[in-house]
């Protein structure tokens, strides 16, 4: 029996990072529910014993059930038969088997019939999951959208939908359209009062929707006239059970074959507003798409760690002149560079989910009691930094994930590009990582605030203060050097005689301080545990490379080059 979680030593680290303590009693009201739900932990011990109970669960799945099936359902993929989406049989089989175990709603509270997981832990599943079959992974991971319905619904909406999640009811964000997919503001799906009905009817067509036939669906409408952009756009809930909405297809994709693409016409859909009205875009999106990133940061991560188990298994079995190819200088550089990406970029992922968990946990306490001066502070501090962290990982992950996989059929060489060996399909997966849930280039233009604002160094300085031992000095003298280098980037960029030319500089001043943060959070995971020794140095000296070629680019950055780019526009 394989199990994805009790195989992973870096899950179980993660999980016991020591701003989980925090972050588990704040969750759990300072243990105050165990008063009430027999399920409820009485102190942090026994939380991390239930988190860890519940992940082992959902790796046995993975490893005995999602896994195994991933080829079958790639082959297979869902159908449309009257109007309804029919999953592979293999991805019935996963849903029902994660059903069966009570491990949808995750995150949701209690009394709604969830496990009331912190961030970290629930990103953790997402990441065991994608590692098992990526395509899966958007199924199950849309259950994000019941944070939305938790945030912002009314309560008699909470009290419907909410414990449906658990039941395995599943569910879609529905966004994108023919003419408005990276610009949200463009939507024109129309929501009209219907007051005889007291209700709202949508009418209008999505596009690529993911889960598309999902039993719950989160809707982006304008529903007022007047408004042409984002200040028009509200968010509504329709209820599948209507039978308002026809699938004019099933997109036919590279990867991700088991997770439904569809098209969709509403044609008087019956609907109820989440929230209030013209918040759609402006609150209940941006919050959504905070979770929309850590997901696709996770189901990278994972896609990453499979295809770098498949390749150090080949690399050991494959022999060529005589031995294994694994023995190669050009092989096992390669596997390095691959263990110390996925080390790396699932450093930022955890750090990144610990920051969303306290931004929310902040947040939820500020619904019950006034926050004092001091949390105020605090969860703006967090916001701040979770606004600019999730784009980055998202950055990170997806195209790491790109090269991982894209290493690893070389690795494979001939065979890796047969579908004799998964590594073929996790290729074809990952590819979209780095395109839905906001572009590469999207996420840049979300995180470069982060470099204008000063909160990406300003957090690195903090990494910095921290001792680490003896034998990592080496590596911190050199993140060192690196954040002054970088902030030298910075401002000359920022002294540039346009904003056009800091726009085309932007993508290397946001992958150099992702360096310089996963090199710190390499660095201070080594400084916790030996296992990280490697891949602290290998990174950090790869990042070192990495940004010395940014900053000369940076450096010597012209009007004249720009001008040489912008003849592609003739």
């Amino acid at each position: 029996m394989a199990n994805f979680f009790s195989d992973n030593e870096h899950l179980k680290f993660h999980l016991t990072h020591p701003m989980m303590k925090r972050i588990v009693r704040m969750k759990e009201n300072d243990y105050k529910e165990a008063d009430a739900y027999d399920t409820a932990p009485v102190d942090f011990e026994d939380a991390i014993d239930t988190y860890e109970q519940v992940l082992e669960i959902v790796g046995e799945i993975c490893g005995d059930i999602i896994a195994p099936n991933a080829e079958s359902v790639d082959a297979e993929g869902p159908k449309l038969i009257c109007n309804e989406v029919m999953y592979a049989a293999g991805t019935q089989q996963n849903h029902e088997a994660l059903v069966n175990a009570g491990v949808y709603g995750i995150a949701l509270p209690r009394k709604y019939n969830g496990l009331n997981f912190s961030m970290v832990p629930y990103v953790i599943a997402n990441e065991l999951i994608s590692r098992a079959d990526g395509g899966f992974a958007n199924i199950w991971g849309l259950q994000d959208c019941a944070e939305t319905i938790y945030e912002f619904a009314s309560e008699e909406l909470k009290d419907k939908y909410l414990p449906l999640i658990n039941q395995g009811y599943t569910c879609s964000m529905d966004l994108t359209e023919p003419d408005a997919g990276s610009d949200l503001q463009a939507v024109q799906l129309k929501a009209t009062f219907d007051e005889q009905s007291n209700c709202w009817r949508l009418n209008g067509v999505k596009r690529f929707i993911t889960n598309g036939d999902a039993d719950i669906k989160l809707v982006l409408a304008r529903s007022e006239e007047e408004y042409k952009d984002a200040r028009g756009l509200s968010y509504f809930l329709y209820d599948r059970k209507d039978k308002c909405v026809t699938i004019r297809r099933i997109e036919h994709k590279l990867g991700i074959i088991g997770s439904p693409t569809c098209e969709l016409v509403f044609t008087n859909a019956p609907a109820q507003l989440v929230g209030e009205r013209r918040m759609g875009l402006i609150k209940y999106v941006m919050t959504l798409m905070n979770g929309a990133r850590l997901g696709v940061g996770a189901q990278s991560v994972g896609i990453a760690e499979a295809a770098y188990r498949e390749a150090e298994k080949y690399a050991h079995e494959r022999e060529q002149f005589g031995k294994s190819i694994i023995k190669f200088p050009a092989v096992y550089e390669m596997l390095g560079n691959m263990r110390a990406k996925t080390d790396a970029v699932r450093s930022l992922l955890y750090e990144t989910s610990r920051f969303v968990d306290m931004q929310k946990l902040l947040e939820d306490t500020a619904r019950t009691r006034t926050l004092t001066p001091e949390e105020r502070t605090e969860m703006k501090s967090f916001q701040r930094l979770a606004d600019v962290y999730t784009p980055l990982v998202k950055l990170m992950s997806s195209e790491y994930c790109n090269q991982i996989t894209y290493d690893a059929i070389q690795i494979h060489g001939g065979t890796g590009f047969m579908k004799d060996f998964p590594i073929e399909r996790m290729y074809r997966d990952a590819r979209i990582t780095s395109v839905y849930e906001g572009t590469s280039q999207l996420q840049v233009v979300a995180a470069i605030r982060g470099v204008g604002s000063n909160v990406f160094v300003n957090k690195v300085k903090e990494y910095e203060t921290e001792a680490v031992k003896p034998d990592l000095q080496d590596l911190k003298v050199i993140l060192t050097d690196m954040t002054v280098r970088y902030e030298k980037s910075v401002e000359t960029a920022k002294g540039y005689e346009n904003t056009e030319m800091y726009d085309l500089v932007s993508r290397r001043l946001v992958e150099s301080i992702a360096n310089i943060i996963m090199g710190y959070l390499l660095l201070l995971d080594a400084n916790r545990s030996d296992v990280y020794d490697r891949s602290a140095r290998i990174f950090i000296f790869m990042a070192n490379a990495q940004n010395a070629e940014k900053e000369t680019f940076i450096n010597t950055f012209s009007v004249r080059e720009l001008e040489t780019y912008k003849v592609v526009i003739n």
